[in-house]
């Protein structure tokens, strides 16, 4: 009668490879592979982070570029135009569009445009001279800035 751990002892005896690498005797349980391979210092480190810097060095230029390309559509070419702009809100605003020859007031809030009011005759765009509080707009820092240290 055939025993069964005989049965196993002898099929792993033949599925083991003929070379199969030995430790060497000062370390029983060392891998062989793990023994011969070079250590790995400051080298693979320095080797790691470079590799690091040109992936990240790569998403950035292409995040660039792609900015880049996405501005250099005609401008002038363009069917739709922003004339100017007044906020009414934190988040609301009335937009002057020209869309060809017509021109929309159009009013801005998230989530939502709705036509305002569609002229029939062009508003021509006029930038007023001057300081800012003679306009009636808001300062800008600098003024700001100038005006609080009293050199204004």
């Amino acid at each position: 009668m055939i025993h069964a751990p005989s049965i196993a002892l002898a099929l792993a005896s033949t599925l083991r490879p003929a070379a199969a690498p030995v430790a060497p005797q000062g370390h029983p349980f060392a891998a062989p592979e793990a023994l011969a391979a070079p250590a790995a210092g400051l080298s693979g480190l320095a080797e790691v982070t470079l590799a690091l810097g040109l992936v990240l060095a790569s998403i950035f230029a292409l995040a660039w570029l792609v900015r880049r390309v996405r501005g250099l559509e005609a401008r002038g070419a363009a069917a739709l135009d922003v004339l100017g702009e007044v906020r009414l809100g934190t988040k609301e605003r009335a937009v002057l569009i020209r869309v060809g020859p017509t021109q929309l007031l159009v009013g801005v809030a998230p989530g939502r445009v709705n036509t305002l009011h569609v002229l029939a005759e062009p508003v021509e765009a006029v930038q007023a001279s001057g300081p800012p509080a003679e306009r009636g707009a808001r300062p800008s820092f600098r003024e700001l800035l100038l005006r609080s240290l009293g050199k204004s």
